[in-house]
């Protein structure tokens, strides 16, 4: 087989990897729900893609270089929207009155 073989196979796998990010983070950037979305999940994963393009820069291997950088651009994405909203979150929560924040307790005065 040649040598191309290798490359196609690798630049096919990393355009379906990279795209399998894209609903994802075209989802919760529309809708700014990440609450089902696990941030040490994306965590590991942004720290995986790290080493894979480090991995990729130190063998000289294009594919793995380029889609495990558009990887980590994509998953990082993710990772931002869902560490900004729990922000959001947790503040809102914060600012929300007593009576609200807790259902089953009775209001004195």
């Amino acid at each position: 087989m040649g040598e191309w073989l290798p490359t196609i196979l690798a630049t096919v796998a990393g355009i379906l990897s990279t795209a399998s990010f894209v609903p994802q983070v075209l989802k919760a950037w529309r809708e700014r729900d990440t609450a089902a979305i696990s941030k040490r999940m994306y965590m590991v994963t942004v720290t995986a893609f790290i080493l894979w393009s480090a991995y990729g820069f130190m063998i000289g291997a294009m594919p793995l270089i380029v889609f495990n950088l558009l990887s980590l651009c994509l998953s990082g994405t993710i990772l931002a929207l869902k560490i900004r909203n729990d922000r959001q979150e947790n503040r809102a929560a914060k600012d929300a009155p007593a009576s609200r924040r807790e259902p089953g307790m009775a209001q004195s005065g």
